[in-house]
């Protein structure tokens, strides 16, 4: 995490300006982190493929396996992870301007809003210091996260799939809604099963938010689940 607190550090004021400043903050969206964190964020998800691909084996590490490893250590969580370990909730607050206080609290709590900003400050600090200074900076502060996906890969789709496989169910998505803009778009999703809602789900890519919706999902049926006495029963 030092090499990127130090980069951001170094930043020009104007740059680190932009990093935290909110779109509603501004009368000028070019003024705020948006563009940053689209930039930032191909950047991660480079740095952390480049990390990883040489280092895992090929014959066990095929590229579906791979993306599902890169797709959890640089998610939603993750970032907002790494956003609080570089202090991004106390430096939002700082640059909050003056009567926005509560929408400023509001925000430094919200997943969406510390991973652009995490992806803002990756974005402003490739473009001060180039791709190979930025890359070393990313993947140690994302380490903890990369060692995470590594250990304990988790696809709850496949999960909730195979759960319900045993009750001769099976499960649907549906986007119920897409916020914000097309470049910072965030997609709401929905699990379906027999025609019910099981789940719901957030994230910045659809497949991202089919794994939220999963994971919930997951937890509703685990808590409505029968013993397993009674499964046995209804089985014969």
């Amino acid at each position: 995490m030092q090499k990127l607190r130090e980069l951001l550090e170094a930043l020009p004021e104007d740059l680190q300006r932009q990093v935290f400043t909110h779109a509603s903050w501004t009368d000028r969206r070019s003024e705020s982190y948006s563009r940053l964190a689209f930039l930032g964020d191909s950047v991660l998800g480079l740095a952390v493929t480049t990390y990883l691909f040489p280092r895992l084996d090929e014959d066990r590490y095929g590229a579906g396996r791979l993306t599902k490893i890169r797709a959890q250590a640089v998610s939603g969580p993750s970032c907002r992870e790494v956003a609080e370990r570089l202090g991004v909730p106390e430096r939002l607050r700082e640059a909050a301007p003056d009567g926005v206080g509560q929408s400023a609290a509001t925000l430094v709590e919200t997943e969406r809003v510390l991973a652009s900003v995490i992806e803002a400050v990756i974005g402003a600090v490739y473009q001060q210091h180039g791709y190979d200074r930025t890359s070393e900076a990313v993947v140690e502060a994302f380490m903890p996260e990369i060692e995470e996906a590594l250990e304990n890969p988790v696809d709850f789709k496949s999960a909730l799939q195979e759960a319900l496989a045993r009750r001769g169910l099976t499960v649907g998505y549906d986007v119920v809604a897409e916020l914000g803009p097309p470049h910072d778009r965030t997609f709401e999703v929905i699990a379906i099963v027999d025609g019910e809602e099981v789940g719901r789900g957030s994230g910045r890519s659809k497949k991202h938010a089919e794994q939220v919706a999963a994971q919930a999902a997951l937890d509703t049926l685990g808590d409505a689940a029968p013993p397993e006495d009674d499964m046995a029963e209804e089985e014969d």
